[in-house]
């Protein structure tokens, strides 16, 4: 076990790209929510961005970054406000299953047609 990121407030949620290429870490901090992202090398991780974060969603919306899902196209799930946010590989919103409750965690069924998503309450699903 080692560390290899150290300034990060509330990491949370962790992912890998399908290229194995770059690692995405949650942030659930509420007073700076966002999505980092790194590049993965024989070293460890470099080159820490930020990926996404809340600047342009709904203020108001309840949740932070959580869980994180990377279907094959490349297309990032992130629990996170709102519900669960849809961000191409670039970093681009397209839009967010809006949920009633605040959202942890997401999953895709081994067909990748639906997307699981679970709440304090409920596991839900939708159809991809």
């Amino acid at each position: 076990l080692s560390l290899i990121i150290k300034d990060l407030t509330r990491p949370n949620g962790v992912a890998i790209s399908n290229d194995q290429k770059t690692l995405y870490v949650a942030i659930s901090d509420p007073k700076d929510r966002r999505i980092m992202a790194y590049d993965i090398t024989s070293k460890g991780v470099e080159n820490g961005r930020v990926f996404f974060n809340d600047d342009a969603l709904p203020k108001g919306d309840q949740g932070n970054f959580d869980g994180l899902k990377i279907h094959p196209s490349g297309t990032v799930f992130s629990t996170g406000p709102g519900g669960v946010l849809i961000i191409t590989p670039q970093g681009k919103h397209l839009g967010t299953i809006r949920t009633e409750q605040k959202t942890a965690n997401c999953a895709f069924d081994a067909k990748l047609e639906y997307l699981y998503m679970t709440t304090h309450m409920y596991l839900t699903r939708i159809k991809l």
